[in-house]
């Protein structure tokens, strides 16, 4: 089985086929740097960073951009709310994405465009829609013709017709239809501007990510991924524009994550029922978030609750319990004949990862199959004490490869001085419970569990582990 995706432009599945063999070039639409970012905003980062991945382990080039809107008006309102610049602000909020974004174990982007430093290219692409007929310009601003794209709609599956007859007709005689939207914005006294051929502004959102994405990825690019919510009018008017400005189809697949709901509605800013992810980090640990964004398919709503949350934390640490199990077992238990059982689950698991994966990235089926393993591992383990270490080693390296794609296991982490007080500590509790000095060893292990250590008790000695 090859890759399938659904294409939301097409609304089926479709076999994936890259426009170049081997070469993937993949936009996703990133954050406005005015604050921390959500939880509802990191589940789109997650799971294109885990499609990413998956493309890149089946032996793709991809690349991958994501870029950064650093100008609008709520970067405007807060730099004024803040009594800053809005550069300082963007350059605040862009080091505290990568911050977040780094420990929930996102990968960094072949390229952040920021669109302050795309001035140029945005009004290059301007200049192109005015010319062969598609925007005009009214006052200082620059408009999209939208009844001149008769395609209009396309992805959101909305005729011309039906967006006029709902739209709210805006109090501005400049604009020729009541859809037409902005390219470009004369500036305001006090905001940030740009020089352009329309005088002083400041570009239009919808127009950045249409000159970001065809200067880093070309006029065509395979996958375009984002939210649902932008949908529309955002990824439709990204059509419009880059396909009138290039004569050329501009995105071959759509891809579009289903809603983080709270309390079963949208989490947003707007409705003030959100959670950023600095926050979230206080509680939650990284690991277990980017678990729990993953745990259903991409295209289904996620409701966060403590009860998910709880479940994501159980799940995480019965996988990470299994591999330290299995290696501490490889390191200390002697070989034994093999388990023909353990290895028919692995490679079952192996075909059932693939084949998940391979159904429009279904993380949910792709752990699943993880969890097939973890069982027949940990039946090995509990059943033999002649361990079969080629089993257990394939097992091993199937742990590595599904991370490297879903980033779910603890980074092991190199002996330091701690560890060896650590050690010390665990030696002593050994000792003292041969003694049978069991106040000793109970203070002991109070004091590693304040540590967020926990002590297991094994036939072959103690062993220690942190906590998730």
């Amino acid at each position: 089985m090859s890759l399938t995706v659904y294409n939301d432009l097409t609304r089926k599945k479709e076999a994936f086929v890259p426009i170049e063999p081997g070469k993937v070039r993949f936009y996703v639409c990133g954050p406005t740097v005015y604050n921390f970012f959500h939880i509802g905003n990191a589940r789109p980062f997650v799971l294109f960073d885990v499609f990413r991945r998956y493309l890149e382990s089946t032996g793709y080039e991809v690349t991958y951009v994501q870029n950064f809107t650093d100008i609008d008006d709520k970067m405007i309102n807060r730099a004024n709310e803040m009594g800053v610049t809005v550069a300082e602000l963007a350059e605040k909020y862009i080091a505290e994405y990568y911050a977040d974004a780094d420990a929930l174990g996102i990968h960094r982007a072949t390229v952040n465009p920021r669109a302050t430093h795309e001035i140029p290219a945005i009004i290059e692409i301007i200049e192109k829609l005015i010319e062969k007929g598609h925007a005009y310009e009214a006052g200082g601003d620059v408009y999209f013709s939208v009844p001149s794209f008769p395609e209009y709609g396309k992805l959101s599956k909305q005729s011309l017709e039906e967006l006029n007859a709902g739209a709210r007709i805006e109090v501005d005689e400049r604009k020729k239809s009541p859809l037409d939207f902005a390219l470009w914005k004369a500036a305001k006294p006090g905001e940030p501007f740009w020089e352009s051929p329309w005088g002083k502004g400041r570009p239009g959102w919808h127009i950045e990510c249409s000159a970001m994405s065809t200067k880093y990825l070309g006029k065509t690019i395979d996958i375009h991924g984002g939210g649902s919510d932008l949908i529309f009018p955002h990824h439709e008017n990204e059509i419009a524009q880059s396909e009138c400005a290039n004569d050329a189809q501009f995105v071959r697949y759509w891809l579009h994550n289903a809603y983080l709901l709270i309390d079963k509605e949208k989490m947003s800013k707007s409705l003030g029922n959100f959670l950023t992810v600095r926050d979230a980090r206080e509680k939650i640990s990284p690991l277990v978030l980017r678990f729990f964004l993953m745990s259903v398919h991409y295209r289904s709503p996620l409701n966060f609750s403590q009860e998910g949350l709880e479940h994501a934390k159980a799940a995480v640490e019965r996988l990470n319990n299994c591999r330290a199990d299995m290696l501490f077992a490889l390191g200390n238990r002697a070989a034994g004949e093999a388990d023909e059982t353990l290895r028919e689950a692995v490679k079952a698991a192996k075909e059932g990862f693939t084949e998940a994966m391979d159904d429009d990235f279904n993380t949910a089926g792709a752990f699943g199959s993880i969890f097939e393993m973890v069982r027949a591992v940990n039946v090995h383990l509990g059943e033999h004490k002649e361990i079969d270490a080629e089993g257990l080693r394939e097992a091993e390296a199937f742990f590595e490869k599904t991370n490297e794609i879903l980033g779910y296991l603890k980074e092991e982490k190199k002996a330091n001085d701690e560890d060896a007080e650590i050690d010390a500590l665990v030696a002593e509790r050994a000792e003292a419970r041969k003694a049978k000095n069991f106040k000793r060893s109970d203070e002991i292990r109070d004091m590693l569990a304040a540590k967020g250590i926990v002590i297991e008790d094994t036939p072959q000695g103690p062993r220690w582990k942190r906590n998730i």
